[in-house]
């Protein structure tokens, strides 16, 4: 195990580009294969390229508010102090990964955005406190959580097909989550990794000799800057940084959430969440300028998904107007049986 995992150390140091550069790589392909398994032209792929372009505006909107409003919450203090008083449950090496790895798991689960931001503090906080542990590894058992994100409440699939109006409604309808994320199938899986993930990471500790450690002291969070009295700011600044604003528009946001699921049961949308998480971070964080300030932060990571999207929702209309993706669905039905059409495929589950 500790050789395999030096091998993909170094293979993808060296060979693993920017996320960015996977998706103008996809590009290229997928216009090649329009071109060589479609009568289709180059104009026409650009054509098709062009204008499918940014036909998911709306869903990569969702996307970043879901980066940005699961790392806002996740940065708030209530949070942060609670990752601190687990983090003292950790007793050694083995016991700060396998402790970072359930608390990813769990975190991603509910959203991969929360997830993102509770791994790396929690973390952060193991390697202040535990010795000898590899913090290479820790961060990894912090991002490996990651894997169950999709299977959670800010899977993008499940929660967009369970939104009306959806861009496939037309064809699949509203499928809602009873039947994707807590469907006994997702449920089982999910378990099962939050046994072997963990154990896997474990696996992984190297040698005491191989070990890399960080100093705590360059993990220290900096200092706040400390707000002016009250009687020093402006009628401005004190709107920005008053606790009764934040009260009253969550408390506005909370009374929504409850009316939703009195109306709707527990029913879950990609636009609930998103609402949800946001006003809960409203809430926590305290003030206005204090959210604030966190929302800028977590934006810097929410460059990724501005750019890419809309390559995503190009490449999807090259795929579809040429016929592409027909051609490659009738390619794995061709060498599909009973059996294994449903693996090839993955076919959604029919309710009603």
């Amino acid at each position: 195990m500790k050789g395999i995992t030096r091998f993909s150390n170094s293979l993808m140091e060296k060979y693993l580009p920017d996320p960015f550069l996977f998706v103008i790589i996809l590009t290229l392909v997928i216009f090649g294969l329009g071109l060589g398994l479609t009568d289709s032209s180059p104009v026409q792929m650009v054509a098709f390229w062009g204008e499918g372009f940014w036909a998911l505006l709306a869903f990569s909107m969702q996307m970043v508010l879901v980066l940005v409003t699961g790392f806002v919450l996740a940065s708030s203090p209530i949070f942060k102090k609670g990752l601190g008083k687990l983090a003292s449950l950790a007793k050694s090496p083995s016991s700060a990964i396998i402790l970072v790895t359930l608390v990813s798991l769990a975190a991603s689960w509910i959203n991969w955005g929360f997830g993102l931001v509770i791994g790396a503090l929690f973390a952060k906080e193991l390697a202040k406190r535990v010795a000898n542990v590899d913090y290479r590894l820790l961060i990894a058992s912090a991002y490996s959580g990651f894997i169950i994100w999709h299977a959670g409440f800010s899977g993008s699939i499940p929660l967009s097909i369970a939104t009306e109006g959806h861009p496939f409604v037309d064809k699949i309808g509203v499928i809602p989550t009873s039947a994707t994320i807590f469907a006994s199938y997702n449920l089982i899986i999910i378990a099962a990794l939050v046994i072997i993930v963990p154990l896997l990471n474990r696996l992984m500790m190297p040698k005491k000799e191989d070990t890399i450690t960080v100093d705590p002291k360059v993990l220290v969070d900096p200092v706040v800057e400390e707000l002016p009295a009250k009687s020093d700011m402006t009628p401005a600044e004190r709107l920005e940084n008053s606790w009764v604003l934040s009260m009253i528009i969550g408390a506005l946001g909370l009374a929504f959430i409850v009316y939703y699921f009195v109306q709707n049961g527990f029913s879950l949308t990609l636009d609930l969440v998103n609402f949800m998480f946001l006003f809960l971070g409203i809430i926590f964080h305290g003030t206005p300028r204090k959210y604030l300030i966190a929302v800028q932060e977590a934006v810097k990571g929410a460059g990724g998904i501005i750019v890419q999207f809309p390559f995503y929702a190009g490449i999807m209309g090259m795929m579809t107007a040429s016929g592409l993706a027909g051609v490659m669905s009738e390619a794995f039905v061709s060498v599909s049986t009973a059996d294994t059409l449903p693996l090839f495929c993955l076919p959604k589950r029919r309710t009603g």
